[in-house]
């Protein structure tokens, strides 16, 4: 079984910040690509920000700037520190691990977080 529990998000006003934790649990042998992404009420699922095993990181240009991933393999955790939040970016936001699991070690599969919301208000 493995588990991805976020933390950090709620209510900010603009321009304020916030930083979301995502640690993942259970059994993991080794990790690879993590990520966070992001889905409002009627719109589809956009990626925030990526991060690859070997610290390479990705951000859409919307994001450069403001964002800020990062991860930390000892806690088998991702971040993502946000500043300058504009009520845009109120969505709910899902990590994302891309990982090998005991049970299939052959085989790297996607786990989602369950979800967290972050609100934004003028």
């Amino acid at each position: 079984q493995v588990q991805l529990v976020e933390s950090g998000g709620g209510l900010v006003q603009a321009g304020g910040s916030l930083r979301l934790s995502c640690a993942a649990s259970g059994s993991i042998f080794s990790i690879n690509d993590m990520g966070w992404y992001r889905q409002a009420p009627g719109a589809q699922r956009e990626v925030v920000a990526t991060i690859s095993d070997g610290g390479n990181t990705y951000y859409p240009d919307s994001m450069k700037g403001r964002f800020t991933i990062s991860r930390d393999n000892a806690k088998k955790a991702v971040y993502l520190q946000m500043n300058n939040l504009k009520p845009e970016d109120t969505a709910a936001y899902y990590c994302n691990v891309i990982c090998y699991s005991l049970s299939d070690l052959r085989t790297q599969r996607a786990y989602w977080g369950q979800g967290i919301q972050v609100t934004v208000s003028t």
